[in-house]
């Protein structure tokens, strides 16, 4: 049974008016992959009537108004994506479809979806419930930060949205608990993972530098995004609090990350893995055909790519789900009628992450100044991928399944730095979980480049491609490598591509096709060094091409003819 999206569903559950209404910028796919889905069943299980309005009309009040007002809050998310990345290409150019929204037309999702939303409420329900922001595009623009789109840096969403409180992270505990707070009339200011407005300063917090200051000194931002981003663990996080005009941002230190029987009993709620009847009528949407019989596995990242907002999103300590709510997932979609016997993925952000952590981090929280992957795989890690290889066998044991796909990417320097088991996965992955094609993300072959990007060098990536051909022609199959590069990173020019493409004949021998512009979205330490020509962690000055033309041009050296771009209007 989906939430309810309609009046008709809530008056069948006997409802005169929910207790909070969630307002998302996808369409309402029912599935543990998508967020709003995943907040509505916590909330739902933790006794919450909550409702869903995806993708409301901005142009009129019938789908704002259907469900009526909420007594508790309205949730507000962009959706799984940040509203302007979804809407707009690296080079600017609006794009034309939308895998989230019915028909996957570009036509539902407004830019700046947060604000936007937090007006169209208010438009329609003077002094309403309180609003709440939360989702990826909440989460990476809760302190100052620049926006690529205005080339400004902008003041915390929050400000801009004019919304009451903002959940930062996965947020299933902190929504519980702020929901619970406003039910019971309890002041929800000291919830972790929550961030609000004050007029004043907190105690005990350490106090960013300002708006004002930031907008004004490269420096100064730099000093700022440090600091914000060494207060991400939960283990050792302070609270911040940062002027923006005249009144604070409080931001609360991080909630503690989900145990492994609270992770999986978000995955165990009873998602439909479908498209809500009310969005149905409206056309397919291509997202459901991965995510719908794939099986997330693991949440976190210990790679710190220094263009991916994971670390600051999902956090830099990995956390997985127990073998045997997995393979429940995975016993439960063989009973679906439309389960064709292939799982297209079972992963997480990156696939062999799942199954071991450094027990340093996980007891006294992630380091300071060291990274867990750059310049080498540290020695406190100890990767191990057994726990991995016998999940992926277990889930090809069971009846009904004929292939369980690897889709998420691999890091062929942690597969290696497995001196036990690493070449034991990739052997199980070569011969049972690749689907033609296997992803792996050298993002280039320069190291002054991969030094910025906080990537490993080609020695283990070359190892790894000559390995996986062996093993390949082994097993008898016709299988390839996909490799995801990227162009014009903060430091990248013109001479870095060329010879990226001479790296990529010789040494791969093929010229690829996923080449993407890198793409400024808010909190990663790249797009701190687009804004501010700098790199944060030398201080000296960086090549930033930030022109359309540049930087399309540096993908084109690699992938040949350039697209044409749209003429100005005099």
């Amino acid at each position: 049974m989906f939430l309810p999206s309609t009046a008709q569903e809530m008056e069948k559950l006997g409802w005169d008016r929910a207790d909070i209404i969630l307002i998302s910028g996808d369409s309402y796919i029912d599935s543990p992959y998508i967020g709003v889905a995943v907040i509505g069943r916590v909330l739902t299980q933790a006794g919450f009537r909550t409702a869903i309005i995806a993708q409301p009309d901005m142009d009129s009040e019938e789908d704002i108004t259907r469900l009526g007002e909420p007594t508790l809050f309205w949730g507000v998310t962009g959706g799984s994506v940040d509203s302007l990345v979804a809407n707009y290409t690296a080079t600017g150019k609006k794009r034309k479809s939308d895998d989230f929204t019915p028909g996957g037309v570009n036509n539902r999702r407004p830019d700046r979806a947060l604000i936007q939303y937090t007006n169209l409420i208010r438009r329609h329900f003077k002094n309403t419930s309180p609003i709440v922001l939360g989702g990826v595009e909440a989460s990476l623009r809760r302190i100052c930060h620049y926006d690529a789109w205005s080339k400004t840096i902008r003041k915390s969403v929050l400000f801009d949205a004019k919304g009451d409180y903002l959940v930062y992270g996965m947020g299933e505990r902190t929504v519980v608990e702020l929901a619970m707070a406003l039910k019971d009339g309890i002041n929800p200011e000291g919830i972790r993972g929550l961030c609000y407005i004050a007029k004043q300063s907190r105690e005990g917090y350490l106090e960013l530098p300002s708006h004002e200051t930031v907008i004004k000194d490269n420096h100064a931002f730099i000093s700022m995004f440090h600091l914000f981003y060494k207060n991400n663990d939960p283990l050792t996080a302070q609270g911040l609090v940062q002027k923006q005009d005249a009144r604070y941002l409080i931001q609360n230190p991080p909630t503690p990350y989900l145990t492994q029987k609270e992770l999986d009993n978000v995955h165990d709620l009873p998602y439909e893995r479908d498209l809500h009847p009310h969005e149905r009528i409206r056309g397919d949407v291509k997202a459901l055909d991965t995510i719908r019989f794939s099986i997330p596995t693991h949440r976190g990242c210990y790679g710190e790519c220094r263009f991916c907002a994971i670390s600051v999103h999902q956090g830099r300590t990995v956390r997985w789900r127990s073998e045997e709510s997995i393979l429940k997932e995975a016993q439960a979609m063989t009973r679906h009628p439309s389960f064709t016997g292939i799982i297209r993925d079972a992963g997480g952000p990156t696939a062999n992450m799942y199954g071991f952590e450094c027990e340093k981090k996980l007891s006294k929280g992630a380091c300071e100044n060291k990274s867990c992957l750059f310049p080498k795989t540290c020695s406190s890690l100890k990767p191990d991928h057994g726990k991995l290889i016998n999940l992926l066998q277990a889930i090809r044991r069971i009846k009904g399944i004929k292939h369980v796909f690897t889709a998420s990417g691999i890091r062929y320097d942690l597969l290696f730095a497995d001196q036990k088991k690493g070449r034991v996965y990739l052997q199980e992955i070569v011969n049972h979980h690749v689907s033609g094609q296997l992803k792996i993300a050298p993002e280039h072959s320069e190291k002054e480049i991969l030094d910025l990007m906080n990537k490993p060098g080609t020695k283990d990536l070359l190892a790894f491609k000559k390995e996986f051909d062996t093993l390949s022609r082994k097993a008898g199959k016709k299988q390839f490598l996909t490799y995801y590069l990227i162009a014009a990173h903060p430091g990248c020019n013109e001479r870095h591509m060329a010879n990226l493409k001479t790296f990529a004949l010789d040494k791969l021998g093929l010229l690829p096709e996923q080449v993407q512009v890198f793409t400024p979205t808010p909190s990663t330490y790249s797009t701190l060094m687009y804004a501010t020509g700098i790199d944060p962690f030398t201080l000296k000055k960086i090549h930033v091409e930030k022109t359309h033309e540049g930087r399309e041009k540096q993908k084109t050296l690699i992938t040949g003819k350039p697209k044409p771009f749209p003429k100005k209007k005099k």
